[in-house]
């Protein structure tokens, strides 16, 4: 059959299935639904429904399902910043977990600043077509959203927050942890001239800068005057900070950063300026996103444990999902500690 012929070619239905098979439409229906049934389907009349169902290249309609009210299999995923290499891998973990389970994910973005119109939400959280929804990072920027959500009957877990207020089930990192482990890393190896640098993020999510500054206070009593730098979340925004730091005339030895993003840049400005890493300077990063090992030197950075909170996440959902509509959902909060991941771009400190 040519691929023309095959396109033309109707959409198998239940009742076809039902006829092939020599079974009434309503068994067919239990039987792919996989929904529990007061009479049991004898195993042999199941396996000719699967493989009557199979051979005729059926395929279930999943929003169809949703309006009768069954479930569509679907995880609706609201991704704050798809630009952004740390969600790309959260979302390529998301995808797999729930597969895992049985689900395959819809994704909508929630672009900053760009209002509640820009998102998809008849596709994404339209409560008869998913069975839960996942947020990956702070929808502040989306109130519309979150109260949509709120009012929905679809459970809600959300991952990475930053200042949202905690009103569903959480999951997060121990980010104070992840940086006092980059830091007492650097004071290890013999640092003490330790500067930050913070990627913005909406919000103002400043608790791994608040993290720095009270592990220099604790340890050396301050922190060396602009020594804290901030940046956009971005390449060039590391960039610009590492410079910044390095025409002061107490330069650091060691720079940690709040996101890999902006310790690229740092890496690529030290290039730039002459700076050897890690022989005159050190860089720790946090995220470990994909090209955190492939930088030159690599990066040593604070590894944020993303299959096992998405894991987690994903397992709350689908469990919350096959609860009553009515039950009662209080927030949670589950936190997932980092691990420091050494690397080549650390090294003690040059001899002054």
């Amino acid at each position: 059959m040519s691929e023309d012929q095959s396109a033309m070619r109707p959409v198998p239905t239940m009742r076809d299935i039902a006829a092939a098979a020599g079974v009434s439409q309503s068994t067919v229906s239990r039987v792919l639904s996989g929904a529990p049934t007061a009479v049991p389907i004898a195993p042999e009349t199941r396996q000719r429904v699967l493989r009557t169902a199979r051979e005729l290249g059926y395929r279930p309609n999943p929003l169809a399902r949703g309006l009768r009210g069954a479930s569509t299999n679907l995880i609706g995923a609201v991704v704050r910043d798809f630009s952004d290499p740390f969600f790309a891998g959260a979302i390529e973990a998301l995808v797999t977990e729930s597969m895992a389970h049985g689900y395959n994910v819809v994704l909508g973005h929630a672009p900053g600043r760009l209002g509640d119109a820009a998102l998809s939400l008849t596709t994404v959280l339209e409560t008869r077509h998913t069975d839960a929804v996942v947020l990956l990072g702070d929808m502040q920027e989306h109130p519309q959203l979150l109260v949509d959500l709120r009012n929905s009957i679809v459970p809600v877990v959300a991952l990475w927050p930053g200042t949202s207020p905690r009103e569903f089930p959480t999951v997060d990192a121990d980010d104070r942890a992840g940086i006092q482990a980059g830091l007492s890393h650097l004071v290890s190896l013999g640092h003490q001239r330790i500067a930050f640098v913070n990627a913005e993020l909406p919000g103002e999510y400043r608790a791994r800068e608040e993290a720095y500054l009270d592990f220099m206070r604790e340890r050396f009593g301050a922190v060396p005057p602009g020594y804290a730098e901030r940046s956009p979340s971005t390449l060039a925004g590391g960039d610009a900070a590492l410079r910044r730091l390095m025409d002061r005339p107490d330069p650091p030895t060691a720079v940690a950063a709040s996101t890999d993003v902006v310790a690229v840049g740092v890496l690529h400005a030290a290039h730039s300026v002459g700076v050897r890493v890690p022989d005159r300077l050190s860089v720790v990063g946090f995220d470990d996103i994909l090209i955190a090992a492939h930088t030159v030197p690599a990066l040593t950075t604070v590894r944020m444990p993303i299959s096992e909170i998405v894991g987690y996440a994903v397992t709350q959902a689908v469990g919350l999902a096959r609860e009553p509509a009515d039950a009662q959902r209080r927030p949670t909060l589950e936190i997932f500690t980092p691990d420091l991941i050494v690397r080549d771009s650390t090294a003690p400190p040059a001899p002054r």
